[in-house]
């Protein structure tokens, strides 16, 4: 891999289309959650630094209160140096993807500034990227590529998926947030409750449902079957959650769904054009995204047409 002074990244947010949790292990709740990265992103921008020291700068959506010790792309930073001992690097990060959303923000930067680190100073070993990735988060190792995915465990068992047709995404995200841990505690607490409509879901998984009608090509019957086991957890910590996934029901999509923990809500269309003209015709308070799924590694990095090419200008 080639070695350069500055490597830049881009860090894709994730859209849960499911989400079952289907045990515990360790102390931790176990999922099985169908995965796609959509085109909202991040910018990183790392730096070489002569000494072992790795400096995060966070710009954008308040990140920059964000303490180091609590920010996982400054963790991500230090554990590579420690795992290749390497040098450090500058680190600058432009926050696109909202905080607090089920969208994967904090683990995407963490799996940003690995591979911005790994670029930066020549590092092809996959297998350790993604052992690194795993201990920082259960969706830093999927984000680390993206794309589809099955994502299975704490989130550590990763089965990328191909030849999934493109999806379109009208998101409504509340300005506040839902804690992760907090919303695990309330699930278990509802599922304690035997008339709980969690319990209920519970037994009802709904990944491998969506997976077969997707590769099928059945995209309205998948929709109409996506949804995520926190959801009744969620909206009991934050209102907010329900009502962004209501105010997208009356625009009747193929199919709505909260992603990850919350707070964030997503409604399928079969349409770019029909994303559109439900965010046109939205009145609400909520901030509103349209976005498409994307297969980050498939995309073709930028070339600068002023550029010479191999053995051009010799």
């Amino acid at each position: 891999m080639e070695k350069m002074n500055t490597a830049k990244v881009k860090a894709y947010a994730k859209v849960n289309l499911t989400l079952d949790i289907t045990g515990e292990a360790d102390g931790f709740h176990t999922l099985d959650s169908l995965v796609v990265t959509v085109d909202l992103f991040d910018q990183i921008s790392a730096k070489k630094r002569k000494d072992g020291k790795i400096r995060v700068f966070m710009h954008g959506l308040g990140s920059e209160t964000i303490p180091p010790e609590e920010n996982n792309a400054q963790r991500a930073g230090e554990a590579f140096t420690a795992r290749f001992k390497t040098a450090g690097a500058d680190i600058a990060i432009y926050k696109n993807i909202p905080v607090g959303a089920g969208m994967g923000g904090s683990s995407a930067d963490a799996a940003g500034v690995l591979n911005a680190l790994a670029r930066l100073y020549g590092i092809a070993d996959e297998r350790a990227l993604k052992e690194l990735a795993d201990s920082l988060g259960s969706d830093t190792g999927y984000l680390l590529k993206g794309g589809f995915a099955r994502m299975r465990g704490r989130g550590e068992r990763i089965e990328p998926i191909a030849d999934m047709p493109p999806l379109d995404f009208f998101l409504l995200i509340p300005q506040t947030g839902v804690n992760t841990a907090e919303c695990f505690r309330t699930y278990d607490g509802l599922r304690a409750d035997a008339a709980g409509e969690t319990r209920r879901n519970a037994d009802m998984p709904r990944t491998e449902r969506v997976l077969e009608s997707l590769r099928s090509g059945a995209v309205e019957w998948a929709a109409r079957v996506m949804g995520n086991g926190l959801f009744e957890a969620a909206k009991r910590l934050n209102p907010d959650v329900e009502k962004a996934y209501l105010s997208l029901k009356e625009f009747s999509p193929l199919g709505t769904f909260m992603t990850g923990s919350g707070s964030g809500c997503c409604a399928l269309f079969a349409t770019r054009e029909l994303c559109e003209w439900a965010k046109s015709r939205y009145k609400g308070k909520f901030r509103a995204y349209v976005l498409r799924s994307v297969e980050p590694k498939r995309l073709k990095p930028f070339r600068n047409p002023f550029a010479l090419g191999k053995g051009e200008g010799e």
